[in-house]
């Protein structure tokens, strides 16, 4: 029996409404930076939303990338999301534990760019749910293995090369998840070599404006005019940066809900694009 998803969010009355569903997978994705002091693998053990599963963003990476998160391989990538039991039937729901859509987004970015478009994010995440006193569960669940088919869609996906053309030639709007201080250079970046400041012409919207205080998304309205207000056209392309390709994701989350089409990760982000010797930086707002 297949399940469709009102993608790209869905609500936690409906997620409440389907958990019994055999096609019904749900992921913990969630993950921090070290200086959160969270762990996630912990905190899913002591409550998670019944039937779901836990993935460190970091196994589903390519391991031998220079750059953290960096997407892997499609046949490998699918053969890991297979192993947790999502197939190409699989209606998929992930959520993380931020209350700001911090990394949840990434595996959904990651699904999507492989081709499989019946997947989620719960809106508001774990602590939404947890506030609604709904259930929560200690079980650890699994799930047998399925196909998962990839199909990468290449458009959603930039790299150096790529990026170097976009600056150049003003083809894409880049869009910058990170804060105002690293965007500017008034704040140092978390990894050592890494230069502050931002790609030429960029735009800066912070990933966590992109969400109410509940932790759900703008309405759709609030979300075009945010994006506006940074000059940011959403009927324009756009390609999205932040560190490491985390939360650029939840920026293009809130793009696909506000109807953006022509959108795109740079997969290395800030932490590549700061590393190399040559590659042109602008720092102040």
């Amino acid at each position: 029996m297949s399940l469709l998803l009102p993608t790209p969010l869905v609500s936690t009355d409906w997620l409440a409404q389907h958990l019994d569903h055999a096609a019904l997978r749900i992921v913990d994705a969630s993950w921090y930076l070290p200086s959160a002091g969270r762990a996630p693998r912990e905190e899913f053990a002591s409550g998670h939303i019944p039937g779901a599963v836990y993935v460190d963003l970091d196994a589903l990476a390519d391991e031998n990338a220079l750059y953290p998160h960096t997407l892997a391989a499609p046949d490998v990538l699918a053969a890991r999301l297979g192993a947790l039991g999502i197939g190409d039937d699989t209606a998929l729901v992930v959520y993380d534990g931020s209350g700001q859509n911090f990394s949840a987004p990434r595996l959904w970015w990651m699904v999507r760019t492989m081709g499989h478009a019946n997947v989620a994010v719960l809106d508001g995440g774990l602590p939404k749910w947890t506030r609604e006193e709904r259930l929560l569960s200690v079980t650890i669940t699994s799930y047998p293995a399925a196909t998962f088919t990839p199909r990468l869609d290449a458009a959603r996906w930039r790299d150096l090369e790529a990026m170097r053309a976009t600056v150049a030639n003003g083809s894409e709007q880049v869009v910058d998840a990170r804060s105002l201080g690293r965007f500017s250079a008034t704040e140092a970046e978390p990894r050592a070599g890494v230069r502050g400041g931002h790609m030429p012409g960029a735009h800066h919207v912070h990933y966590a404006t992109m969400v109410q205080s509940d932790g759900t998304m703008l309405p759709v309205e609030q979300l075009r005019q945010k994006f506006a207000d940074a000059g940011v056209d959403i009927n324009a392309p756009i390609a999205a940066s932040c560190g490491t390709g985390i939360t650029a994701c939840a920026v293009l989350l809130a793009l696909d809900v506000a109807g953006a089409t022509q959108t795109a990760l740079y997969d290395g982000s800030w932490t590549e694009w700061g590393s190399q010797p040559d590659t042109p930086v602008e720092t102040g707002a």
